[in-house]
């Protein structure tokens, strides 16, 4: 049996034990042993199990992962999503779907402080579905909405699937982080006016909520500010060069740490934070060690290089090479997480990238939306799990109120593909 057909094998039978519901780190790490044992022999593969976890995540960059994770599990328990959606409440509940756009608006703001998509989901699944169930809103725009925005949050910085991304594509982080930002901003704005359309065309889809006076509205944003600083200074210091990623998480976490003391957040809240932090991080690197294996068995095994070749030779443009792997993250979407997508294509995928000359950070910014995608793509859409657990709605009428959030979210990656400075604008400007 050829180096290349027990490579193609692997990764089918990776994907079968993906599907039976394995956790991805022990697919990953099994698939790859076997393989490199199949391929070289007992030894070798002892090695690599041996010396390649260590190798892989003994690094000062991966740093910023529990801290960016900590960042955002202390802003989610010291209240500061039920107060990102409070302020957005009051400033746009009379408008057309009122609670909706706040809910997305809120989406948008929390994005910038977990960099999680299910805790985006999940929160806001918990603090504005309630309040727009007493509304009378049809449930699907309501789980549509909150599903749809939780897709927001490892898209806008700080995302630690950026942070993994430029780890293994050894690509900027801190561009990584910024060419996120326009798109996620473009993208928020999109779902926004979908929801006003929608809810202009058919009121009874979401009315409006209550008026409240200019004074409310101004004092519910004394609650964002501390944590909107926050996010400016990280971002900013990324920005002009004066934090490294590592340096940034640092920041960001302990700003979190001293905003959540001054709002006198419990300590069992903390530990609750903490504990969270160090659980999400352990998930994340179990799955990247395991990848790391196989990708090792994938390249001595000449995936990637025969993907590349074969790639490179077809006789369609570049831009449809791209198009094509993008389009292959919504059936991978359907049976994996992002990470473990990310993580299974990317090292098979970049080199055809680079080899036609394509922009990486681009490239990036596209693989992570495509990727998130899948999280509102049935039958294995977690975003909808998560918002069907915590709401308690239908699982169909959540898929369908998604349907136009979809819709919505292809286009804004068309756009990308088509206009690439929507990502690398702000990046250029770096210098």
């Amino acid at each position: 049996m050829s180096p290349l057909l027990i490579g193609i094998l692997a990764i089918i039978l990776f994907l079968l034990l993906a599907l039976l519901g394995l956790p991805l780190g022990f697919s990953f790490l099994v698939v790859g042993f076997g393989g490199m044992f199949f391929l070289k022999g007992l030894m070798p593969a002892l090695n690599l199990l041996g010396g390649n976890p260590y190798s892989q995540i003994a690094s000062f960059v991966l740093c910023a992962v529990p801290l960016f994770v900590l960042m955002g599990q202390l802003a989610f328990y010291s209240g500061i999503s039920k107060s990102l959606f409070d302020a957005a409440y009051k400033l746009l509940s009379r408008l057309p779907g009122g609670l909706a756009v706040a809910t997305m608006a809120a989406c948008t703001g929390f994005a910038a402080c977990t960099g999680s998509s299910l805790a985006s989901a999940a929160t806001m699944g918990t603090i504005a579905y309630p309040e727009m169930k007493r509304y009378k809103y049809h449930s699907r725009l309501a789980t549509g909405t909150i599903a749809a925005g939780g897709t927001l949050g490892i898209l806008i910085p700080p995302s630690t699937i950026f942070i993994i991304l430029g780890i293994i594509t050894e690509t900027n982080i801190a561009a990584l982080f910024i060419a996120g930002i326009l798109p996620g901003l473009l993208l928020g704005a999109l779902f926004i006016l979908l929801i006003l359309v929608m809810c202009k065309r058919n009121p009874a889809l979401g009315p409006p909520g209550k008026l409240f006076s200019w004074k409310e509205r101004f004092r519910s944003l004394s609650g964002i500010w501390g944590m909107l600083g926050l996010f400016l200074l990280v971002i900013g210091g990324l920005y002009v060069g004066v934090f490294s990623p590592s340096e940034a998480g640092s920041i960001g976490a302990f700003g979190a740490f001293a905003l959540a003391l001054i709002k006198r957040m419990p300590l069992s809240s903390f530990l609750s934070a903490f504990k969270e932090s160090a659980q999400i991080t352990c998930y994340m690197l179990f799955i990247l060690i395991g990848a790391s294996i196989f990708n090792v068995f994938l390249g001595i095994a000449g995936v990637p290089a025969v993907v590349s070749n074969w790639t490179t030779g077809l006789p369609v443009p570049p831009i449809g090479i791209v198009v094509a792997m993008l389009l292959l993250y919504i059936p991978l979407g359907m049976f994996l997480d992002t990470l473990g997508m990310i993580l299974l294509t990317v090292p098979i995928f970049f080199p055809v990238i680079v080899h036609l000359g394509f922009d990486p950070i681009w490239f990036a910014v596209l693989i992570c939306m495509m990727a998130e995608l899948g999280m509102i793509t049935p039958p294995v859409a977690i975003n909808v799990f998560i918002v069907q657990g915590v709401t308690g709605v239908n699982m169909v009428d959540i898929f369908r109120g998604i349907i136009p959030f979809f819709f919505v979210y292809l286009l804004v990656i068309g756009l990308i593909v088509v206009f690439p400075d929507i990502a690398l604008f702000l990046t250029r400007l770096m210098g």
